[in-house]
């Protein structure tokens, strides 16, 4: 049976504090929610899987080529009619027979991710990640963006005692239409409360039964990490339960992220793994309108890493928060831009997730992209293929203001701002190669020649409505971040 061997977190590096938005509106629609976080143009659920997925495997015991499933939730895919996962599988480099599941609908989508990499018949990984949306002037507040991933293994230090669900129709608590990405509800209170808090009491109570076969006392657990829309809502849905509230604080990170959708309750899990010593018991209760509920218990600790990526943000103001979000402005661009033909993209997507760069066997230099003749010795040779480091040197940079992109980037640049690109040295094994790309998490201009970045997967721009991705960099260093 598969045990928790690693975990890895992502969240955007911008964060809006909710007193700007609540000045904005004379009001604020998220309880408890201090700050949230904020998704940049350049990335979506599928750029914070890859990311917090990247740091999963960077700490855990299996190597990426052993992975033999990839679960995936998320409640907004990229696409709503095309497969997200082997987008995520390809980037990562893992191998092309991994099994590939995706769970959506709805926030419970994170806990059908979780139970199919249990019951894999080797390790897999588990990657909760969602960017909700809503009406800016109400549904919107509460919603931040987060991923969170687990890297399963029969080696891992978390066992899992248990799991059950309550299933009930529990309709409108939170929808979103066809033809739409924003996420509503019916707002009638107390139906909602009562329905929620019934769900997961009953789905808890479901671990203690013969079937569940787990002896435990929900009053005596040391960590839960319960369905968190909002900060109130992890102890009245355990109302019923005597959650210890220093059991509950460990699990809740809401108040820092905002509601996370599908990611919601696997971020706070995390927390609480993190916080827990060798031996403690955590809860996880998640909870999905329409659905129901999923209880599971926990046995044990692992290093998370939430708290340097939750200390790691970067303040925006409510003007910038619209535009980040595209609520904003529009963009009327002449020209189509650059248009690379899908089976040429195809071919390039070594290249643009993984850096794969090509060894000349007469001369040893590195060529990037690895096509055509060498770049040194200028021999028509097939390359050996090699993958790039993922951290380099800025060797050149340069600023894309206002009006200076091109069509293709024109949506990005309304919404972040001017951009800067750079020529980024990367070496291996003695031999450097220097790539073009565009910089990322950064103000234009304070990024100089000689600083370290790193590569990190963003959305590139989108063509014919379907989104394509590639590698960015990334400062190593915060200092070359936006200030607070």
């Amino acid at each position: 049976m598969n045990r928790i061997d690693a975990v890895g977190v992502a969240l955007p590096r911008l964060r809006i504090p909710t007193d700007e938005i609540a000045d904005a509106w004379g009001r604020y629609s998220g309880a408890g929610i201090e700050e949230k976080t904020v998704a940049a143009a350049d990335e979506d659920a599928l750029t914070l899987a890859i990311e917090a997925a990247e740091s999963a495997l960077s700490r855990g015991t299996a190597d990426a080529a052993d992975i033999e499933a990839v679960s995936l939730a998320t409640t907004t895919p990229p696409l709503d009619t095309e497969e997200i996962a082997p987008r995520l599988v390809r980037a990562l480099g893992l191998p092309p027979s991994t099994a590939i599941l995706t769970f959506t609908q709805s926030t419970l989508a994170g806990a059908h991710a979780l139970d199919s990499g249990f019951e894999a018949d080797g390790p897999a990984l588990v990657v909760a990640a969602d960017a909700p949306r809503g009406d800016p002037a109400d549904a919107d507040h509460p919603f931040g963006a987060g991923a969170a991933a687990f890297l399963l293994a029969d080696s891992g230090s978390v066992e899992r005692l248990g799991s059950a669900s309550h299933v009930d129709e529990l309709a409108g608590i939170s929808y979103r239409e066809r033809g739409t990405d924003e996420l509503r509800g019916l707002d009638v209170t107390g139906y909602e409360r009562s329905a929620i808090r019934e769900c997961v009491t009953q789905a808890v109570d479901g671990l203690r039964t013969d079937d569940g076969g787990v002896d435990f006392d929900a009053a005596a657990v040391d960590g839960a990490a319960v369905f968190q829309p909002d900060a109130r809502m992890p102890s009245r849905a355990a109302g019923d339960l005597s959650v210890p509230r220093e059991a509950l604080a460990r699990g809740t990170v809401v108040d820092r992220v905002g509601d996370a959708g599908a990611a919601g309750v696997p971020l706070g899990l995390i927390a609480a793994l993190d916080a827990a010593d060798d031996g403690d018991r955590t809860l996880g209760v998640f909870f999905g309108s329409g659905g129901g509920a999923t209880a599971m218990l926990f046995e044990g600790r692992v290093d998370g890493g939430l708290d340097a990526e939750l200390d790691g943000g970067s303040a925006v103001t409510y003007p910038e928060y619209l535009r980040e979000r595209g609520y904003v402005g529009a963009v009327d661009v002449a020209g189509g831009g650059a248009h690379v033909s899908l089976p040429t993209w195809q071919r390039s997507l070594d290249q643009r997730y993984r850096l794969a760069a090509g060894r000349c066997p007469e001369c040893g230099a590195l060529t990037f992209p690895p096509e055509g003749a060498c770049g040194t010795c200028h021999r028509r040779v097939e390359f050996e293929r090699v993958e790039l480091p993922r951290t380099g040197v800025v060797r050149a940079v340069t600023s894309i203001g206002h009006g200076g992109a091109p069509p293709e980037f024109a949506e990005q640049q309304r919404r972040d701002g001017a951009y800067d690109v750079a020529l980024v040295e990367l070496e291996h094994e003695g031999e450097s190669v220097t790539v073009p790309s565009q910089l990322t998490d950064v103000d234009s201009g304070t990024v100089d020649v000689g600083d370290e970045v790193r590569a990190v997967v963003r959305k590139l721009y989108e063509q014919e409505g379907v989104p394509r991705y590639g590698a960015k960099f990334a400062p190593v260093s915060p200092s070359s971040r936006r200030s607070e």
